[in-house]
């Protein structure tokens, strides 16, 4: 007797952590720039250099680099104090037990500069990491058996859809583009704040090959040579390749990019006008493949001519897998308590999210923190800020896995009127939603074929009706014939037409 197995490469989610820290930093202004009369406003972006697992226990490590935006004493405008923050984060213990890759994502849920004196600052940052773990876990499984017919061998086989996470794949790149101020723009001497997101719009698999395209959204607040403040956006096109060797090209292919550094400054001695904008971009892209298989697996057996034991074992497949993007557009009034002249920059920063269920029905919560630079009817420069919640409802299978994340895809758009500064912006949901099933395939198969089962004893035919819980596999294994002797013996065609409100003639089966 032959079993025959089909084994797949695959991975899971072994485990998720969500840790929070907070840092703290000292900083004395250089030597370079003027003392500080008030801080107008703090921003920071995550850098995160390293990811790694060992033993159990993963660890991310990174920079905050911070950028504090201030009016210098005795002069007019904005100036900038730039400083980096390192930070590191690790789960407690072997809190990643079994898995081998380890993905991060961090971000600022609370940041704040205050003045010690015109020559030190005092900044408190929040932190939160999401880590996510993956095991490799190899399945495989007893597609056939394959016996002699005079062992009368009956099998049950199961097929079953199943999505398997095949492949992940990582990679460190650089970008650098030239971004041109549009027409309408003066042209920038110095470039104060900048915020880089970006979009996959492709993924594709071409041979052994990953091809990703997207865009890159570019957010400037600049300084022009005449001391003015001004804003600017833009979208920089791109395109990567990532090895994918033995990849099937029906894969389909879930990237995620994280900065690792950027370095945005005026273009060169020979830009006379300021109005083109160098990008350089430092980035390390994810890839998790995913790939849809029809799994046909052997889930019992027996024989109706000799005694014959197996052993099973359960096997965990997913059953769905979706990434689901919804988006909700946000409005609201930010009220100022002061005439404002002009809007400098609107800031969208969304927090970490969380899924509430209630059996079909889940809704992701995140907190916006939204920060708005402007100047106020004599020129001064400030900031209205505010924390806004939005929800997402979602209708999604029971019991299944959310690992959901919130953006602001786009640039905010704001309008000053009589009650304050309106803000409108989307914030887009995504969340990788997973349900896995449990099933039994045999592994191992013992037959007697020496010693015949003894049937002496058993009644040659019995009556009976199928319970409501029960099978024709089930019946024909607990009487020792088969499914297709009841249904010969039936006059039935196939066993979707047994009924179960009738009593069916069962045969023994003869060997």
């Amino acid at each position: 007797m032959e079993l025959k197995k089909t084994c797949f490469d695959a991975y899971d989610v072994g485990t998720e952590q969500v840790l929070t820290q907070e840092e703290t930093a000292e900083t004395i202004v250089p030597d370079y720039c003027p003392d500080i009369a008030r801080i107008i406003d703090t921003e920071g972006k995550i850098f995160l250099h390293s990811r790694e697992i060992r033993d159990g226990k993963g660890s991310v490590s990174g920079t905050v680099r911070v950028t504090v935006l201030y009016t210098p004493e005795g002069e007019g405008g904005i100036r900038t104090l730039e400083f980096a923050m390192p930070f590191s984060a690790e789960t407690d213990g072997k809190a990643m037990p079994d898995c081998v890759v380890v993905s991060a994502e961090s971000n600022t849920e609370f940041l704040e500069t205050r003045i010690l004196n015109p020559r030190k600052v005092f900044t408190h940052c929040k932190l939160v990491t999401r880590m996510t773990g993956y095991r490799r876990v190899p399945l495989c499984v007893c597609t056939d058996v394959e016996a002699e017919k005079s062992e009368c061998l009956e099998k049950k086989l199961e097929t079953q859809r199943a999505t398997l996470l095949t492949q992940i794949v990582e990679k460190d790149f650089t970008f650098s583009d030239e971004l041109n101020l549009s027409p309408g723009k003066d042209g920038a001497a110095e470039i104060l704040t900048s915020r880089v997101s970006y979009s996959v719009t492709e993924s594709k698999i071409i041979g052994s090959k990953l091809l990703i395209k997207g865009l890159f959204k570019v957010n400037l607040l600049y300084r022009t040579a005449d001391g003015h403040c001004c804003s600017a956006s833009g979208e920089l096109p791109f395109s990567q390749i990532m090895e994918v060797e033995g990849a099937a090209e029906d894969c389909t292919a879930e990237v995620l990019l994280q900065f690792t550094g950027t370095d945005i400054q005026v273009g060169s001695a020979a830009d006379q006008d300021g109005r083109k904008i160098a990008v350089t971009l430092y980035l390390h892209a994810v890839a998790i493949l995913r790939r849809e298989e029809n799994m046909t697996f052997v889930s019992d057996l027996y024989s109706t001519a000799y005694n014959l034991n197996y052993e099973a074992e359960p096997i965990q497949l997913t059953d769905y897998c979706e990434t689901l993007v919804r988006r909700q557009t946000v409005r609201e009034v930010l009220e100022i308590g002061v005439v404002a002249d002009s809007i400098l920059s609107i800031c969208v920063v969304c927090g970490s999210v969380t899924a509430e269920k209630e059996g079909t029905a889940v809704t992701l919560r995140t907190v916006c923190a939204v920060r708005v630079l402007y100047l106020d009817e004599g020129g001064v420069p400030l900031v209205a800020e505010r924390s806004i919640d939005v929800a997402c409802p979602l209708e999604l299978p029971e019991a299944c896995r959310i690992s959901p994340r919130a953006v602001c895809p786009e640039e905010a758009q704001g309008s000053i009127g009589d009650h304050g500064i309106e803000v409108r912006f989307p914030v887009e949901f995504q969340a990788q939603a997973a349900t896995q099933k449990k099933r039994v395939c045999i592994c191992s198969v013992k037959l007697d074929s020496d010693t015949p089962k003894d049937l002496s004893g058993a009644p040659s035919l019995v009556l009976r009706s199928l319970g409501h819980e029960e099978t024709l596999w089930l019946l024909a294994k607990r009487y020792n014939t088969t499914i297709a002797d009841i249904l010969a013996a039936n006059g039935l065609d196939a066993e979707a037409a047994a009924p179960f409100d009738k009593l069916l003639l069962i045969p023994r089966k003869r060997t």
